[in-house]
C-alpha cells in the first residue's frame, strides 16, 4: 500500500564510534536495557566544537562509551551545547552529566524540560491510589494490578541523572544557528508533549527524534497523570504538520536506521492508527472494557509492564474516538469504564492492521 523506505547506510556505528551521515553530522548509538536495545544520537559540527543531540540513559556504561567518543571522535574539539528532543530517559538521561562534564547549556522545549523535572521529583514507592485507579478503570485483572502496584511508579530518576537547573528554550517555528547552518525548530506532540525536531533546508535533513521512526511506531499513551488527555489527536495532527517538510528529506531518527521516504512513512503512520481506531469501533458494538480490547491492537501476549503501556495506547485510541463522537464511555458499578460504538449499524467489518511487536516506550 505504501512505498518502501530507502536506507542508504546498511550497518550502524560500532560502540564508541561514529559514522558521518552528511557533511558535519555524525551518527552514534548507545545501548538500552530494553527490547528496543539502542538509541541513535547525533553530533553536529560547529566548526570550533560540537553540538550533541540526545544523550542516552544515565548509566556508567553509557558514560564510558561517551568518554570513548570524546577521545576518538571529536577531532580534538569540545562539546559546545546539548540538545534534547524530549524528556524520555533514553533521550534526556545523561543531559545533566554532559552539561556538567563540558560546562555547557541544555537546549530543549519548555514543556519537556519541566515535565522531566517533575518526574525527577517523584521518588514514591508503590502506586498512589489515584494512579492505580487509572488501571482499575481500564479493567486490568487483580493479578496484574498487584504486579503493577509492586513495581511502583516513581522510577524515572533511576535512568535520568540530575538535570541542570536552567535551560535554553527551543520554540516551534523559530530557528537556531549551529555552526554556519540554520535549523528550523519543529515540535510535535502525542508521544511526548512538546517533542523537538530540527530541519536544515541546505542539507535537506530532518533530525526526527521519536516523532518519525521508520520501522516501529512510537508509543502514544494516556497516562495516570493526565487520565483524560487525547494524545492521539495531537499525534495525528503532528504527522500532518510534518508533511510541510519536503518529501525528499533525509531523516535521522532516534531508533532504527536513517532513511528516505518521509511522506510515505507519515502516510503509513496515519493510516495505521486510523485503521486501529476502525477496529476498535467494530469491537465495541457491545460495551467493552479497555483491557478486553488489547487483543484488538496487539497480537502477542503481554506481560504486566507491556500491559501498562498497551492500556495507555488503547485509551489513547479510544479517547480520540470519543472526541470524534464515534464511541461513548460509561462508568459501571465496579468503577470500570465501558466503551461502546455510537452507531453500530454503520460499521463496515473488514481486516485490520494489528501490531505484532509489544508496546515499547521510546
Amino acid at each position: 500500500m505504501f512505498a518502501d523506505l530507502r536506507y542508504p547506510i546498511e550497518t550502524p556505528p560500532a560502540p564508541g564510534k561514529t559514522i558521518e551521515v552528511a557533511p558535519g553530522i555524525k551518527w552514534l548509538q548507545m545501548p538500552l536495557p530494553f527490547a528496543l536495545n539502542h538509541i541513535n544520537l547525533y553530533l553536529l559540527d560547529e566548526g570550533d566544537g560540537w553540538t550533541i543531540v540526545d544523550t542516552g540513559i544515565c548509566d556508567e556504561g553509557v558514560q564510558k562509551i561517551w568518554e570513548d567518543i570524546f577521545a576518538g571522535e571529536l577531532d580534538g574539539k569540545p562539546v559546545k551545547r546539548v540538545i534534547v528532543t524530549h524528556m524520555h530517559p533514553d533521550h534526556i538521561g545523561n543531559a545533566g552529566w554532559l552539561c556538567r562534564r563540558w560546562g555547557v547549556e541544555l537546549y530543549t522545549s519548555r514543556t519537556e524540560f519541566y515535565y522531566a523535572r517533575g518526574l525527577m521529583a517523584d521518588r514514591s514507592e508503590g502506586f498512589q491510589d489515584d494512579a492505580l485507579r487509572f488501571y482499575v478503570r481500564g479493567g486490568i485483572d487483580q493479578k496484574i494490578l498487584d504486579e503493577i502496584r509492586q513495581r511502583g511508579f516513581g522510577n524515572y530518576h533511576t535512568m535520568t541523572g540530575t538535570l541542570p537547573l536552567g535551560y535554553r528554550r527551543l520554540i516551534d517555528g523559530e530557528t537556531m544557528t549551529i555552526g554556519d547552518r540554520v535549523w528550523q525548530i519543529i515540535t510535535g506532540s502525542g508521544h511526548s508533549p512538546e517533542h523537538v525536531c530540527l530541519y536544515n533546508a541546505d542539507l535537506d535533513i530532518l533530525l526526527s527524534g521519536d516523532q518519525v521512526l521508520p520501522r516501529i511506531t512510537s508509543n502514544v499513551s494516556v497516562h495516570p497523570m493526565e487520565p483524560e488527555e487525547n494524545p492521539m489527536k495531537y499525534w495525528l495532527e503532528s504527522h500532518e504538520k510534518f508533511k510541510s517538510i519536503p518529501a525528499t528529506a533525509f531523516v535521522l531518527p532516534s531508533h532504527n536506521r536513517p532513511f528516505y521516504g518521509l511522506h510515505d512513512r507519515l502516510d503509513y503512520l496515519i493510516y495505521h492508527h486510523e485503521d486501529r481506531m476502525d477496529a476498535l469501533e467494530e469491537a465495541c458494538v457491545e460495551p467493552k472494557m479497555a483491557a478486553e480490547l488489547l487483543g484488538v491492537l496487539f497480537k502477542r501476549e503481554l506481560d504486566s509492564f507491556q500491559m501498562m503501556l498497551a492500556l495507555g495506547e488503547c485509551f489513547a485510541h479510544l479517547h480520540c474516538l470519543m472526541d470524534r463522537n464515534k464511541i461513548v464511555r460509561t462508568l459501571d458499578d465496579n468503577g470500570m469504564y465501558r466503551f461502546q460504538t455510537v452507531d453500530a449499524a454503520k460499521i463496515d467489518h473488514h481486516e485490520h492492521d494489528k501490531r505484532d511487536d509489544a508496546p515499547i516506550m521510546v
